[in-house]
């Protein structure tokens, strides 16, 4: 057998390659996407075929390389059923097992709370937790669904009672650590060991942490196997849905992408509709935009904060009320208002031109 821990500098993100050198079978787990030809490279390294990029989740620091080990590899992509991931080959659910070499198995453990869709992979003695159990920590669970209590239960029930002695390794580290192990994580983590779940609640909900700083590109490009806006042409294999990939997005590739399939207003419209009232007006600006000047009664909800708190928000809990959002151009908002009709909301606008536009109109 063949184990490979491999790290990305910029996001400190780790990769994982499992391989059975006999059959000439590997995995890959949470590939980067600015790896994938030294992926590729150990590959042919090892004479290896590539069976499956599996997922942890929908990640928002980094962008995955599924979808491009796909088209170069014809891998298959694996994600939860709970993320969103509608291209991923195979929507995984709790206790799916990966078959792979001789006689090799990953066993699939959920682990949400990070998001609703996180999962663990368990191999032999190992554990790859994703960022539901970091070293001496864990990942955050202010945006994209997160609930602190659920990572907690599912951390304490079903990580921490494997066998004391299973290697766990987590998907980032930021302080040079590369391995765990259960145990440890048990008797030692600074944010579990010794809490409570109220206690562990309350540290989650007090981390201050700033947003991811490539989410905006990487949430939704990884919905699509890390695939660009110009590439999600569906083809169909077998009787199934593929996406070809061709290059990453970039954000002005997501924001035409975006505004196909949203319904956009001119600012006429909009004032139009604020006036009629039964609306929620969103405004999708950073804190210091939206200090310098802003639409009255508008509720500030930026774009890069937007799935880690909507589903707090009470004025966004009817999704069949009308939800109009702005940002300074219009650009922010669209890919906002895909987001939320991607997470259900039946009747969401963006204003075009934003509030640049607004205040020209006046």
């Amino acid at each position: 057998m063949l184990f490979k821990q491999l790290f990305d500098q910029d996001t400190c993100t780790y990769t994982y390659l499992i391989a059975d050198t006999q059959a000439k079978e590997a995995v890959l787990i949470d590939p980067v996407n600015t790896h994938v030809d030294d992926y590729i490279t150990l590959l042919q390294e090892y004479q290896l075929q590539l069976k499956y990029s599996l997922e942890t989740h929908v990640h928002a620091d980094h962008i995955t390389a599924g979808g491009l080990l796909r088209q170069r590899l014809g891998s298959a992509t694996a994600v939860s059923h709970l993320c969103g991931a509608d291209c991923a080959d195979i929507q995984i659910e709790n206790d799916h097992l990966f078959e792979f070499g001789q006689s090799e198995t990953i066993r699939v453990i959920a682990t949400p709370g990070h998001t609703p869709g996180s999962i663990s992979f368990l191999w032999r003695d190992k554990v790859f937790t994703g960022d539901s159990l970091l070293i001496d920590g864990c990942g955050r669970t202010d945006f994209q669904g997160g609930d602190a209590g659920t990572l907690y239960d599912c951390i304490t029930q079903h990580l921490f009672s494997l066998p004391d002695e299973t290697l766990v390794y987590p998907g980032h580290d930021y302080n040079g650590c590369w391995v765990s192990s259960i145990i440890q994580e048990r008797n030692s983590n600074a944010r579990l060991a010794g809490k409570s779940r109220e206690q562990f609640i309350d540290i989650m909900n007090n981390l201050n942490l700033p947003k991811p700083r490539l989410i905006d590109e990487a949430i939704p490009a990884n919905r699509y196997c890390g695939l660009g806006a110009n590439d999600r042409q569906d083809t169909f294999v077998n009787n199934e849905i593929r996406y070809p990939v061709r290059a990453i997005t970039t954000t002005q590739e997501m924001v035409a992408e975006a505004k196909q399939h949203i319904t956009e207003i001119s600012v006429v419209e909009a004032k139009q509709l604020i006036t009629e009232g039964n609306l929620v007006l969103v405004d999708t600006r950073e804190e210091s935009e939206f200090a310098a000047g802003h639409l009255d009664n508008a509720l500030l909800v930026p774009r890069g904060v937007l799935e880690f708190k909507i589903g707090n928000l009470p004025e966004l809990s009817d999704k069949n009320k009308t939800v109009l959002l702005y940002c300074r151009s219009g650009n922010r908002s669209a890919l906002a208002a895909k987001v939320m009709q991607q997470l259900g909301y039946n009747k969401v606008l963006s204003m075009i031109g934003g509030y640049e536009a607004w205040c020209q109109s006046n």
